[in-house]
């Protein structure tokens, strides 16, 4: 297997630590996002979830699905990608970890047949997954990062701060909780995750208050911290306060950038020549990640002011479709304001040779 080397970036890809790569404007950051189409998928108790899939129909003319391709969705979600997928014809592999996402998606879905099949894992985990499994290569991958709509809608799954329930976010069954980093983590730690990976100006005094607070009661759910932080910071706009610090929790609890550079390393394996990767970004942290990625994977050529002369690039792997992030027109993002922050960007595998 050939590793593509992704791009060293600093602890915690701290975005004041790039001075060539400035951070795309993404609007504000995202607890979360949807990734289920306009159609609804009853929950426990009976209650059906609508919305809709983000940048559905770029997603379905850059992967370009056709009978016969096969397809891996590696953040399967409520399966409206995927589901688009199989409407034209195509095989899917829907990989996620969240045993309830997989329930969901495979009842959503089963009118496909064996076209569809739902695999526990982690995207990173896509290498072994697909030894295992006997895939083959792949006409194209498919990922919509970041924490689907019936996780964020579900209160026990301790997501958001619209309900109250326990302060988990965790994706899957083995990883530690958001309610254990608050309630563990030194002051330093959490603030270096609240500026960093929820770029929180109030970073400081949130991490000062939590370990004030936890002194004397234990965080346990999502509205005492949520309050908490709306109390301290008081509330203006649209936003609430507490938006960054639950984004950056999930981020750790899940590591959710970890977990991408591991898939961008071995991604290129998994496509035949020709096959497609298409990744949704929500986070603008994500973003550079990909963007980097994909711009160093797809230089003919490297060069270094130390060098006499320009090298060929090791690491050529694809070609690039979309030259910059693709956003949602201004009709998506009025149908579904969690949208608004999410870019696409999509290459092509090549072999070294065929690069024009």
């Amino acid at each position: 297997m050939n590793t593509l080397h992704v791009p060293a970036l600093p602890d915690f890809w701290w975005p004041r630590s790039f001075n060539t790569w400035p951070l795309p404007t993404l609007g504000e950051p995202e607890v979360g996002h949807s990734t289920l189409l306009m159609e609804g998928i009853p929950l426990e108790g009976g209650m059906p979830f609508y919305h809709e899939s983000i940048l559905l129909n770029k997603v379905v003319e850059y992967l370009a699905p056709a009978e016969g391709k096969l397809f891996a969705d590696g953040t399967l979600g409520g399966g409206g990608h995927t589901e688009a997928l199989l409407e034209k014809g195509s095989c899917v592999k829907g990989v996620d970890r969240d045993a309830d996402a997989r329930k969901y998606a495979s009842e959503r879905l089963s009118r496909f047949g064996d076209r569809f099949e739902a695999v526990a894992g982690r995207f990173s985990e896509m290498s072994r997954l697909s030894e295992e499994g006997k895939w083959g290569q792949l006409d194209g991958i498919l990922l919509d990062l970041g924490v689907s709509s019936f996780q964020l809608d579900e209160a026990q799954r301790g997501f958001s701060f619209r309900f109250d329930g326990p302060l988990d976010m965790r994706m899957g069954e083995s990883e530690v909780t958001a309610a254990d980093l608050v309630n563990e983590w030194s002051e330093p730690d959490l603030l270096k995750i609240f500026f960093e990976l929820g770029e929180e100006k109030a970073s400081r005094k949130i991490a000062a208050w939590i370990i004030q607070e936890r002194s004397k009661t234990p965080f346990e759910t999502t509205l005492q911290l949520a309050d908490g932080i709306e109390k301290l910071l008081g509330r203006r706009g649209r936003t609430h306060p507490a938006t960054k610090v639950f984004q950056a929790l999930r981020m750790t609890v899940n590591d959710e950038l970890g977990e991408l550079r591991r898939f961008l390393d071995s991604a290129a394996d998994l496509l035949k020549p020709g096959g497609r990767l298409a990744i949704i970004t929500f986070h603008s942290l994500e973003d550079r990640i990909v963007k980097q990625t994909f711009r160093h994977a797809s230089r003919e050529e490297i060069d270094r002011p130390e060098w006499p002369a320009a090298r060929p690039n090791p690491d050529l792997r694809y070609r690039l479709i979309t030259r910059k992030g693709v956003a949602p027109d201004g009709a998506e993002i009025k149908r579904n304001p969690r949208s608004r922050s999410s870019r696409l960007r999509v290459v092509e595998k090549i072999l070294p040779t065929t690069l024009s």
